[in-house]
């Protein structure tokens, strides 16, 4: 998440914020794996985006209902991730660096949409995993990956239920392209290809152009096509994908 952009852009509906976050050198926020950025930044950010919201009107209840069901998904993801570094001799060291960071970004998020959502934010549902998934590695990265992916698609999917709400649009859009790198970087350990190919994506139009069609794309197989777009899911689509792991 970039959290001098989001800083710079409510600075415009809430000057005071400089003052809040003005003890926290920018030196100290660029380390990597900064408590900071886990637990004090997103508190201070929902805070201003709660005050740029009341200015701009409330946020309708479309917009509202995106972020509780963006908060159940980062809910599940930051337990995931904690409860994988709590089991012994699961990481390995080799990993472990990269699974902590994405584990900090995860509570980042939900500490962002909590402090958004205020006194109406959801209570942390029961979550249950496969078999396997905090004893044995390889189960582990692929919930990782089934996780991650859905989440991509998730917040893609609900982007234009946020186009009347652009404080709240802009904070999902900063937390999905911190999603797709979290993809990328699961696959990588899993030693498989950053981006997506969906077999099932029988069409190739984007934006009503067939894709196909173009110019200078002659040769292309089925998979370059499929892999240069991301597809969203429904909300539909991914509660149906995330209902195995509610207890």
């Amino acid at each position: 998440m970039n959290l001098f952009k989001i800083i710079s852009d409510i600075e415009q509906i809430d000057p005071e914020i400089s003052e809040r976050y003005s003890f926290y050198s920018r030196r100290n926020l660029l380390k990597f794996g900064s408590n900071l950025v886990a637990a004090g930044i997103p508190a201070i950010v929902a805070g201003s985006l709660n005050k740029a919201l009341a200015q701009s009107g409330a946020p309708s209840a479309a917009a509202v209902a995106v972020l509780q069901y963006a908060l159940t998904l980062e809910y599940l993801e930051d337990e995931f991730y904690r409860m994988g570094l709590a089991a012994a001799g699961l990481v390995p060291a080799s990993d472990r660096t990269v699974i902590s960071q994405i584990s900090k970004h995860e509570a980042a998020h939900v500490a962002l949409l909590k402090g958004a959502l205020g006194t109406a934010a959801a209570a942390k549902p029961t979550f249950k995993y496969p078999a396997g998934t905090f004893t044995s590695y390889p189960t582990f990265l692929a919930t990782a990956r089934a996780l991650e992916d859905t989440g991509v698609a998730a917040y893609k999917g609900q982007a234009g239920e946020l186009i009347n709400d652009k404080p709240i649009l802009t904070t999902a859009l900063q937390i999905h392209s911190v999603e797709a790198r979290h993809a990328s970087e699961v696959r990588r350990i899993l030693g498989l290809k950053g981006w997506v190919s969906d077999t099932a994506q029988t069409t190739f139009t984007q934006g009503g152009v067939a894709l196909k069609t173009l110019p200078n794309t002659t040769g292309f197989s089925d998979d370059s096509f499929r892999e240069a777009f991301d597809e969203p899911l429904t909300k539909a689509q991914v509660l149906a994908i995330a209902a195995p792991f509610l207890g």
